[in-house]
């Protein structure tokens, strides 16, 4: 995989690499409570279509996604998304995340989206770190939140709360 990658929005095109990149990061075992990536169809109706990005090289191979979803219906948090950003296993440590990130909170400020927020497992250092760079904080750790083969999992609160939107 190429070490250059432009950031464009996550469309239908995508789909194949987005899916499976998802899957990598289940099997890998730290990434979320899912054991099986959604089929697309799932996939584009949960997320929101506004605040999805694809990371693709020079090929127009995805080397990684970030996408939100609502969290709440209720109408005080509007402003409040939660997202969730996996890169390809080749693509790591070159920045994938980071620049993805960097346009997920350019499209939310410019939305009016005052926090994004993820729930991370605390043994996934990685993402953490990436989180911590792009400005996320930890709001605390949610203890044996859910089971996840058999086991209980506890799992990192990170936010961004926007200075722009107020």
């Amino acid at each position: 995989m190429s070490t250059s990658a432009l950031v464009v929005p996550l469309t239908a095109a995508h789909a194949g690499d987005v899916i499976a990149i998802y899957q990598a990061g289940i099997d890998e075992g730290n990434a979320t409570f899912e054991t099986t990536a959604p089929t697309w169809e799932q996939f584009d109706a949960a997320k929101l279509p506004a605040h999805r990005f694809a990371a693709v090289d020079e090929a127009g191979r995805v080397l990684g996604w970030v996408a939100t979803s609502k969290v709440s219906d209720r109408c005080a948090y509007a402003g409040v998304v939660e997202h969730s950003v996996y890169v390809h296993p080749e693509a790591r440590g070159r920045g994938v995340a980071s620049a993805l990130l960097k346009a997920l909170v350019d499209s939310t400020e410019a939305a009016g989206i005052w926090t994004i927020q993820s729930g991370i497992f605390p043994e996934n250092t990685a993402s953490l770190a990436v989180h911590e760079r792009a400005g996320f904080r930890v709001v605390g750790t949610r203890e044996r939140v859910g089971r996840h083969h058999g086991l209980w999992r506890d799992v990192v609160l990170v936010e961004r709360r926007s200075p722009a939107v107020r």
